[in-house]
């Protein structure tokens, strides 16, 4: 009876000991080395969630982003792109991020305006009169000073503008020539207090849909038009139940690269670098290209659609100027003075 309580005595120990010693010496000292290894296994993912085409400047410029990051990384870091919506909705990609359900968005300026007020700058109407304006205020003052206005919210950090091209406005009803064409029409529009005053102001009503959802609420008659920049309206064949378009060059339509915070400060320094450096080359080149794109898919609408299309005259839009420039004074206190100095400076050298 002694003998086989030592033997079971001596079988309890060495299971303790391999539990203890054994099974530790192989796998780490320690839990956090096992979960460094996990990640340097499994890689770095970096999903990318945004609502349009991919044959459009953002399309085409997240797929150009994620070639430069998993070749600078060797494949450790990977990046994952949800297009047209598949994953988030523009509604719901702003939580998302901040959850950290998807690493990266680039909504469109006037989006974060819900968020940061500050943003209605850029719908501000006629700020732009050129895409070298554009530039100034992306890469420049205003850029500067928006990016971290954005950082104030929790677990967002800002870290570019990209381009995509002026809006122009469609509709079923009418030529949109003279600010008294837009009464009673019914606009979808992008979420944002500047654009719908715009669109009151010119005695039309809006609606703030899903961009998503745009066509099929054309499809049904539930809205008039819409604005968009024609990439949108091209790739999106917004034009479909269209008869009008009216090329107005009203606002500009960019976009803000935002990722998740905590993520990015987690990130190993050597593959910030790099996304960094991917994210530089992605920018120069949506500068460059959004031009050309949004060129060749006017092209395509005048060769293959049935759209009235009227290039707005100067003598025409100064008349939408003089019925929109009260919109400045009204949003001095919500965009503040210091931005709204900067974008009026800008406004006022382009016009001389």
């Amino acid at each position: 009876m002694r003998t086989f309580f030592f033997i079971g005595l001596f079988i309890l120990t060495g299971i303790a000991s391999a539990y203890f010693v054994g099974f530790h010496s192989q796998t780490g000292f320690t839990s956090e080395y096992d979960d460094d290894q996990e990640k340097l296994k499994d890689g770095i993912v970096i999903k990318v969630s945004h609502v349009v085409s991919e044959n459009t400047p953002k399309g085409k410029a997240i797929r150009r982003f994620k070639a430069l990051v998993e070749k600078n990384t060797k494949g450790k870091v990977k990046v994952e792109i949800y297009p047209n919506g598949s994953l988030y909705s523009d509604i719901s990609e702003w939580n998302a991020l901040k959850n950290n359900n998807v690493q990266m968005i680039i909504p469109a300026t006037s989006k974060v305006s819900t968020y940061v007020p500050e943003y209605s700058v850029f719908d501000l109407p006629f700020a732009f009169n050129s895409y070298d304006d554009v530039q100034r205020a992306f890469e420049g003052n205003i850029g500067d000073m928006l990016l971290k206005k954005v950082e104030k919210q929790e677990n967002v950090k800002g870290i570019t503008f990209w381009y995509n091209g002026f809006k122009q406005i469609t509709n079923s009803q009418q030529p949109l020539i003279k600010p008294d064409d837009f009464n009673r029409l019914h606009f979808r529009t992008m979420p944002g207090e500047v654009i719908k005053d715009q669109y009151q102001r010119m005695g039309a009503a809006v609606s703030h849909l899903p961009f998503n959802k745009t066509y099929e609420n054309l499809e049904v008659d539930f809205i008039d038009g819409q604005e968009n920049t024609i990439s949108n309206i091209y790739s999106k064949k917004l034009y479909d139940h269209q008869s009008y378009l009216t090329v107005s060059n009203h606002t500009y339509l960019g976009y803000v690269v935002l990722m998740n915070e905590e993520f990015w400060d987690e990130l190993p320094e050597e593959y910030r670098v790099e996304i960094e450096e991917a994210m530089k080359q992605t920018t120069e080149w949506i500068r460059r290209h959004s031009i050309e794109i949004n060129d060749d898919h006017m092209r395509e609408l005048k060769r293959n659609t049935d759209l009235d299309i009227h290039i707005l005259l100067n003598s025409e839009k100064e008349e939408w100027m003089k019925k929109l420039d009260p919109l400045y004074e009204e949003y001095e206190d919500e965009i503040g003075k210091e931005l709204m100095r900067e974008i009026s400076e800008r406004k006022r050298l382009g016009q001389n």
